[in-house]
């Protein structure tokens, strides 16, 4: 198979005294996300969906949260370190897709941004990234100002393997 699709996903409640970070990018908000890590959703559900894709597992499972040495991490740094996982099963990320549900704040200010920075570390073109949000227009109650979800979907492709010269 020369492509592998999956989808990733997370959600994170909103409490004070934390720093809001989506996709790698501070977002000024009085609220920030709970979670062992930083709580980044965005990088967490592509994390999710690129471990997925390549047949490692879950981010649950590769980065436990029981685990001293992750706490508090930036997920950049877990991203970086799920890349290289997946380059060595031979997989390169060609496209990510990112969909935030929350009703505040609001994340569009915010979307070049995030475009810019995947794009840097995942070794992607931009147009090759999707960022949007979706409120949940006060439809459930939790996620009006308690917390933030995302859903990412990526495809993997297949790397050609170099000959090896004896």
């Amino acid at each position: 198979m020369n492509f592998r699709i999956s989808i990733g996903f997370d959600l994170h409640k909103l409490v004070p005294g934390r720093k809001l970070k989506l996709c790698g990018i501070e977002i000024p908000f009085e609220k920030g996300l709970l979670g062992h890590s930083d709580g980044d959703v965005g990088l967490h559900a592509l994390i999710d969906a690129m471990l997925s894709a390549s047949g490692l597992s879950d981010i649950g499972t590769i980065f436990p949260d029981k685990d001293p040495q992750y706490k508090d991490i930036d997920s950049l740094k877990l991203l970086e370190k799920t890349l290289k996982l997946v380059e060595e099963k031979g997989f390169k990320v060609s496209q990510v897709d990112l969909i935030f549900i929350c009703d505040e704040p609001k994340l569009s200010p915010f979307y070049e941004k995030m475009k810019n920075l995947l794009s840097e570390k995942l070794k992607i073109d931009p147009s090759n990234i999707g960022i949007k949000a979706k409120t949940t227009e006060g439809l459930i109650e939790s996620l009006q100002i308690e917390a933030i979800a995302c859903f990412c979907l990526v495809v993997l492709t297949k790397q050609k393997t170099k000959a090896k010269i004896p």
